[in-house]
């Protein structure tokens, strides 16, 4: 079971439970299921307003969810979020951006920090 903390400056931080290996749920949908206020519109990857920053609890280079979507890319390009370059640089190391859409980040085995 992985522990997922929320942590925003405007609220206090909370720590939830996610279910592990389930593979269809999305950061956006755990915090919405405890009340945690991440701004959300289309819920489809294609707006961009859930855009979160996610790190590892234990500061280990590991992956954070799988790797970027197609929305992901474009979305998180368009917002300055990240460049090609780095996109290209996170397929060669294997590891994902800090840079997550909650819509569509699904929650892994693994204790992240998602700023919001």
């Amino acid at each position: 079971m992985a522990l997922v903390t929320f942590t925003s400056p405007e609220y206090r931080d909370k720590t939830v439970y996610a279910v592990a290996g389930s593979h269809t749920q999305t950061v956006l949908k755990l915090a919405l299921e405890n009340k945690i206020p991440i701004n959300f519109e289309c819920e489809d990857g294609e707006c961009g307003t859930c855009v979160v920053k996610v790190s590892s609890i234990d500061n280990k280079l590991q992956r954070m969810g799988g790797p970027l979507t197609e929305k992901e890319k474009s979305v998180l390009k368009q917002l300055g979020k990240i460049t090609q370059a780095e996109l290209e640089q996170m397929i060669v190391d294997d590891l994902p951006s800090e840079w997550r859409l909650a819509c569509q980040m699904i929650v892994r085995d693994e204790d992240i920090r998602v700023e919001y």
